[in-house]
């Protein structure tokens, strides 16, 4: 796949503090400074959901993997692994979140996590009063809000991305995460 949109040049202070941070400029900072306002609102609205703490961090991390393996965004994929072993999560797990249900390394919880993420992003939405309910009695309401934010969040950048055509940069081989193979279905984002 190829940009579908072109890079913008991004300024040089901006452009030096992504390469210190992360070795590179990703791209989709590039794509979305096509429209500077946008872009920097963007990256505002990334780090403050950064900041937030109220569900734990590998639970975000593996519901955002698991809607990037849903939706087929393999930057996501890429940039999340390269988060989790920056974040000192299980590395075996992260490698193994889009073939979650196949997986024996996971909770309970993490299942439910992951589970409710895809249900989220299925088009209709289907998560079920029951999946809802056991989240909410483990995690507690903040953390239940929290992590429903987090997946629709998760669902905005990576439909983003795929839309503008946005792949791997290879930021996961840093990780020397052994990855699993994606299930059948991978990229398929609806129930319908």
């Amino acid at each position: 796949m190829t940009l579908r949109v072109p890079k913008a040049e991004l300024p040089v202070e901006l452009r030096e503090i992504m390469i210190k941070q992360l070795g590179t400029v990703p791209e989709p900072v590039e794509v979305l400074w096509n429209n500077p306002e946008l872009a920097e609102a963007n990256q505002e609205f990334s780090a403050k959901v950064a900041t937030w703490d109220a569900a734990d961090a590998s639970l975000k991390t593996f519901a955002h993997m698991a809607v990037a393996a849903q939706v087929g965004c393999s930057w996501c994929l890429d940039i999340n692994y390269f988060h989790a072993l920056n974040q000192n999560l299980d590395l075996t797990k992260a490698s193994q979140v889009p073939r979650w249900r196949q997986s024996d390394v996971f909770t309970p919880l993490e299942r439910d996590v992951m589970e409710y993420a895809e249900a989220m992003t299925n088009t209709p939405t289907t998560v079920t009063d029951e999946l809802s309910a056991r989240l909410l009695d483990r995690l507690g309401p903040a953390a239940m809000v929290e992590l429903t934010v987090f997946i629709g969040f998760a669902n905005f950048a990576t439909r983003c991305n795929t839309a503008h055509g946005i792949t791997s940069q290879g930021y996961s081989d840093a990780c020397e995460i052994p990855l699993a193979a994606r299930p059948q279905n991978f990229g398929v984002a609806s129930t319908a």
